[in-house]
């Protein structure tokens, strides 16, 4: 007998009531081959690193990882990519019993690609799907209905709107197709809408609206069987999540992890983005790169059931590296400092946590002096475009999506 999905079961209690303190969606982004190439599977940690000749696991660490982290049982959903969605859920049968729903990213477009001497990010966004869905199903192009249920029955579908009536109708119209398709096969999906992708495109003090009204103006002519069951989307801060939340309180807002900072950073994305409306996350990059993946996502998941403050959180993470003698990238009290502003001015606490055993900790955070106020915006968060070279202009791109790809 299957175990009941995490996820449907939030899914429900969220229908019920939106504003649900206890029914955070945290999903973990297995799928950076999509977009990374080989270095997706992330560089070793520093206890892992001696005497390797390649700084990057291997494709059998990073499925093993996955393994980890489905045996944990403390995310809601593990994103893949088909190949790997394939090896998983058709050939291993990974997530048999499992509490954990296996999704699958449905589309990669263009400005997703993050190759190494690429550059694709510089060009508005064009879609593009590697698979069909019938692909991801049951790994091949037709499956038979008995087959179909074997696969994963979940996606994620991404439109990066770019303010050209060319590219973005070309995005509509391919996701109108997709759900279509999705429709006719009862196939399930979440929706992730970037900022745009060329610099350009959207004057800064606009780019919360912009993006707010491009989700509002897409779903208005969905119908509800093809509507995604939750969005992704980057934090602008409070003011715009809230907007959002305001308009439809049954919409269910998911934030992106981004993939720059501290571990400060990320439990305080989201802790914000829960206290301001977001009942969902996904992480990426930032779970990836994590020294220990499990105990991460175990304090990720304390923050966002609000049983832990952000600086808790990063104590607790830190006991449990300290507990399996791993050493941490950045040291404790560096680990604690904000270097992301998210427009809010809350004081990091001094309290310390306890993670549960069960999900790869045990250790009570040491305790650590406050960390001091957050620093002003970088001077780089709002160039001079006009006066940037072609080169400087592709770095900025470049650092912007680190920060808002999950």
């Amino acid at each position: 007998m299957s175990s009941p999905r995490s996820l449907d079961q939030k899914l429900e209690v969220l229908r019920a009531d939106p504003a649900s303190p206890r029914a955070f969606i945290l999903c973990d982004a297995k799928d950076p081959d999509m977009a990374f190439g080989l270095p997706a599977t992330g560089d070793y940690a520093p206890s892992e690193s001696p005497g390797r000749n390649w700084p990057y696991r291997s494709r059998e660490e990073f499925l093993g990882r996955i393994g980890e982290v489905v045996a944990q049982g403390v995310v809601d959903v593990v994103l893949m990519s088909p190949s790997t969605s394939e090896r998983l859920v058709l050939e291993e049968r990974l997530f048999e019993g499992s509490t954990v729903t296996p999704a699958v990213r449905l589309n990669d477009t263009t400005d997703i690609y993050q190759v190494r001497g690429g550059a694709y990010p510089r060009v508005a966004s064009r879609p593009f799907r590697s698979a069909t869905l019938d692909q991801i199903q049951c790994g091949k192009v037709q499956c038979a209905e008995e087959e179909r249920r074997r696969g994963p029955d979940l996606g994620l579908y991404s439109i990066t709107f770019n303010n050209c009536v060319e590219r973005d109708l070309a995005s509509l119209e391919a996701y109108k197709h997709f759900r279509l398709e999705a429709e006719a096969q009862t196939f399930r999906h979440f929706l992730e809408v970037f900022a745009p992708n060329v610099p350009e495109a959207v004057p800064a003090d606009q780019l919360g609206h912009f993006i707010n009204d491009s989700i509002v103006r897409t779903l208005a002519g969905v119908p509800t069987r093809s509507r995604p069951l939750f969005l992704k989307t980057v934090y602008l801060g409070p003011r715009f999540l809230e907007e959002l939340v305001h308009y439809d309180p049954t919409l269910i807002i998911g934030v992106m992890g981004g993939a720059a900072g501290t571990t400060f950073d990320a439990f305080d994305l989201l802790d914000q983005a829960r206290r301001h409306g977001a009942r969902a996350a996904l992480f990426g990059r930032k779970i990836n790169q994590a020294e220990h993946q499990p105990a991460f996502i175990a304090c990720l998941r304390l923050v966002a059931d609000g049983e832990a403050s952000p600086a808790e959180a990063v104590r607790a993470y830190h006991g449990v590296l300290e507990r399996l003698a791993i050493r941490p990238r950045r040291p404790l009290s560096e680990d604690l400092q904000p270097t992301v502003d998210l427009m809010a001015g809350d004081e990091l606490s001094t309290a310390s946590v306890v993670v549960p055993e069960s999900w790869g900790g045990g250790v009570e955070g040491p305790p650590a002096p406050t960390a001091g106020p957050r620093p002003a915006p970088a001077a780089d968060e709002e160039p001079d475009f006009e006066a940037m070279t072609p080169a400087q202009k592709l770095a900025y791109n470049e650092r912007r999506r680190d920060r808002i790809f999950g």
